[in-house]
């Protein structure tokens, strides 16, 4: 008994048709006709009674039938096990971050998932959350880190928040310290300050920004533009301040002060985001839970 013949006696007694049933599996029809004849001669039993423009299953044939989906389905989840494997041997994952994670949060766990998945290359796409949308959308990379709320409008995408950050003042050590008593800062403090600010569509120029002008002032910028290590090489040099994640503060502060905004602060949430119609593949799949049980 092979698996084919069980794939061409399935798609018969599913279509009560041979000719359709040989389109279905993509083969001729008479080979179809030969094969389930092979397969009932090994047998010692007909599978179909054959009458003109009527086709129907035997005693025989009822019998066989839950028997030979639930192979094919065990083949099937067979392959698809054996293929899962695979990709975590070898393969990409295309992970979207914006420039600060890739900083701060994702060293760490890239370097736990090459140590486990040494096969897997790992393409990273740095962008504001604006960029990395569009780039889940048009199927270029396969999850996001993301800053919420999405863009609108946003294509149909899953999120799952992976933690909220506090944003912190970071100035050169040589500079005055910003504030009032050097310990914390307010909101307002910084229309006193003159700015290192990101480039136009940086997640956190916006959030920044906008928080100035909640304050009732325009934000002063010394320099703008820039990347994070751009800005954060523009603070240690003295030529302004700028606001930026804790956890980037925490692994960059050599040459720089850190000084927490006072309450109720700045936050940001980040997310994993992939599509909604296309399930990751397993690599990234594995990407994403180390993420989440970071």
């Amino acid at each position: 008994m092979q698996f084919q013949q069980l794939q061409y006696f399935v798609a018969v007694a599913e279509t009560r048709h041979f000719t359709r049933a040989a389109e279905l599996v993509h083969v001729a029809q008479p080979s179809l006709s030969q094969q389930i004849k092979a397969l009932e001669r090994e047998l010692g039993a007909d599978l179909f009674l054959r009458a003109r423009g009527n086709i129907t299953l035997t005693d025989a044939g009822e019998a066989l039938l839950p028997l030979a989906r639930r192979i094919l389905a065990d083949t099937d989840t067979a392959r698809h096990e054996v293929q899962e494997l695979v990709q975590l041997r070898r393969g990409r994952v295309r992970l979207g971050a914006t420039p600060s994670l890739c900083t701060g949060l994702l060293p760490d766990v890239l370097r736990a998932f090459h140590d486990r998945y040494p096969g897997i290359r790992l393409l990273i796409e740095e962008g504001g959350s604006h960029d990395l949308v569009r780039g889940l959308a048009r199927g270029a990379l396969d999850l996001a880190l993301v800053v919420l709320p999405l863009p609108s409008p946003a294509p149909a995408l899953t999120t799952v928040e992976l933690l909220r950050e506090d944003l912190v003042v970071v100035s050169s050590p040589e500079s005055p310290a910003p504030g009032r008593d050097g310990r914390e800062v307010g909101i307002g403090d910084l229309a006193g300050e003159r700015l290192v600010m990101f480039r136009h569509g940086y997640d956190l120029r916006e959030l920044t920004v906008a928080a100035c002008r909640s304050a009732g002032f325009e934000p002063d910028f010394a320099v703008e533009g820039g990347e994070m290590d751009a800005v954060l090489g523009f603070v240690r040099a003295g030529l302004g301040v700028a606001v930026v994640p804790r956890m980037v503060a925490t692994r960059a502060r050599h040459g720089l002060r850190v000084t927490p905004l006072a309450r109720p602060g700045l936050h940001r949430t980040i997310a994993l985001a992939h599509r909604s119609d296309v399930a990751p593949p397993r690599a990234a799949r594995e990407l994403q839970r180390m993420l989440l049980e970071r």
